[in-house]
């Protein structure tokens, strides 16, 4: 199993800021990888992804929910991830977003991306590019 533990500050209110992030169809405008986010319900999500040159598909249940707060989640298909992300208020116009996420990988290939560290530089990426995206919006 590996971890993750990334945040970043956003220049806009939370309550912006998260709504932003629970758009979750438009993940894949800052989230490399991923080709598409579907919301099933209100708790359920399928996920399309290229990961390592392969399409792979995944499903998501939204575990807790605290609007403007806490986003917590479990995989329900594919290979076992899970995590929460937080949104704390730094100031009116300002948010802290902390994602911590632990996630298996499945092939030798993604093991071995896991264990060299390429994971985290991504997901890095991706908290940066939401932010661009958030500010932009």
């Amino acid at each position: 199993m590996h971890s993750i533990d990334q945040s970043i500050e956003i220049d806009r209110p939370v309550s912006m800021v998260y709504s932003q992030w629970t758009h979750f169809e438009a993940f894949p405008e800052f989230m490399p990888g991923v080709t598409e986010v579907r919301q099933v319900d209100d708790k359920h999500l399928h996920w399309k992804a290229m990961l390592g040159g392969k399409d792979v598909e995944w499903d998501a249940e939204i575990t807790e929910l605290e609007p403007n707060r806490r986003i917590t989640w479990n995989s329900t298909s594919g290979a076992h991830n899970a995590g929460t992300v937080r949104f704390k208020r730094l100031g009116s116009e300002r948010t802290q977003v902390r994602l911590v996420m632990a996630f298996e990988t499945g092939s030798a290939y993604e093991t071995l991306g896991g264990r060299m560290g390429v994971v985290s530089p991504r997901v890095k990426q991706s908290l940066r590019d939401f932010k661009e995206f958030a500010e932009r919006h």
